[in-house]
């Protein structure tokens, strides 16, 4: 047990270091605050059914920072959420963090 923690403690600096070259100037908190106000789980559970988790890593549409940036910016003008750049930057970190893992 101790050998896993240990790993895990070890392997946290590299795994911050590879969200941040994908999305350097992101905050995270503020990522994660949109996407509960906004509702974000929710929306994608009503379009994709269980807890809207299939909507992530559709085979081919995101396989880049920048696509997954764009898919943010989408539901962000068709829900004219009026979100500003680097808040649209902030829940393509916590998805990427959460689902994509680009580096």
């Amino acid at each position: 047990m101790k050998a896993l923690t240990l790993s895990v403690v070890l392997a946290l600096p590299l795994m911050v270091q590879a969200q941040s070259r994908a999305f350097p100037a992101a905050d995270l908190a503020l990522g994660e605050k949109l996407i509960r106000e906004n509702g974000c789980a929710q929306c994608h559970a009503r379009q994709v059914g269980g807890d809207g988790s299939a909507l992530y890593r559709p085979a081919g549409r995101i396989n880049t920072p920048d696509a997954l940036r764009g898919m943010v910016e989408m539901c962000n003008t068709q829900l004219n959420l009026q979100l500003f750049p680097e808040e649209v930057e902030a829940i393509a970190a916590v998805l990427n963090r959460d689902h994509y893992r680009f580096k």
